[in-house]
């Protein structure tokens, strides 16, 4: 086991350091942001409605029907030929809609996770290839070499899988960058009435967590700074005459009334405070 794990790490560092995937991650990037730019897609895509990102949910249902389809390749009998096609069918089907999703969410990555996120997707688009092929030598009433072709790609898949993995928990691409913020359940003093300026985004901190300040129309409004997505200054950001921020890196968009997702590729909303002014001074606390 060291061996292999060494050797998966091996694997990691050098597909993280190859640059020179940099340039075809950029053009697929820019194909896939160009798709993804109107923003009920690329709220669809990011999970924006669900409260978390699609795309891992998704993966569940093509491995699992390839993975089904194998065992019953491998343990089944004559009479589980046509549940095995039908099997490798829906995990096609569903890749798809897996395939959008995620690619979704990688064209707004950098760096290794790019690479690694590209590689990982072109592992995944071979293994469906395969699998087509399987599915149509099935049809033909051959099984063993649509057996073996599924079998290859299931190679693929479990490669795949592993990258994935080490991007989401390794890496943490894709995790919540407020979760573990801590509340603040005391009204806390953090600036003078008067020095917030109406449309300006003013960033302050409560025991160490960054919290927006703006005031609209009067009403002053506040939910945490670090963006969910990837951690962005919302500060930094742009505020639209609706009360949205715009994070300045990814462009997902929040409504500072509650926090709640606008636009992808956030999927998680941002935390709100309360806030009260009490003698000329700004004080916050967690929402309850």
């Amino acid at each position: 086991m060291p061996q292999a794990t060494e050797m998966m790490r091996g694997a990691l560092s050098a597909i993280g350091g190859a640059k020179g995937l940099d340039a075809p991650a950029k053009k697929v990037s820019g194909w896939v942001t160009a798709a993804t730019r109107a923003t009920p897609v690329k709220n669809l895509l990011s999970g924006s409605w669900l409260g978390h990102q699609l795309h891992p949910m998704l993966t569940d249902v093509p491995i699992g029907a390839f993975t089904s389809a194998t065992l019953l390749d491998l343990f089944g009998g004559d009479d589980t030929a046509a549940a095995s096609r039908r099997l490798v069918g829906v995990g096609i089907l569903a890749s798809a809609p897996t395939a959008m999703s995620g690619a979704s969410d990688w064209s707004d990555t950098i760096g290794e996770d790019r690479r690694v996120g590209l590689v990982h997707g072109a592992m995944n688009g071979v293994a469906t290839i395969l699998q087509t092929a399987s599915w149509f030598a099935r049809r033909r009433g051959h099984r063993g070499v649509g057996a073996g072709l599924s079998l290859l790609a299931m190679g693929l898949t479990l490669g795949s899988a592993y990258l994935g993995g080490h991007l989401s928990f390794a890496r943490g691409v894709g995790v919540n960058n407020t979760a573990f913020q801590d509340e603040t359940t005391t009204w806390t003093d953090v600036a003078a009435d008067a020095e917030l300026t109406e449309g300006a985004l003013t960033r302050v901190d409560v025991d160490d967590v960054p919290v927006l300040l703006v005031r609209q129309r009067g009403e002053l409004r506040a939910i945490s700074a670090v963006c969910s997505h990837a951690g962005g200054p919302l500060e930094k950001g742009t505020l639209d005459d609706s009360g949205c921020v715009t994070c300045p890196w990814h462009g997902s968009r929040f409504d500072t009334a509650d926090g709640a997702v606008k636009r992808g590729p956030a999927s998680v909303p941002q935390p709100r405070w309360d806030v009260r002014v009490e003698e000329g001074r700004v004080l916050v606390r967690s929402a309850g």
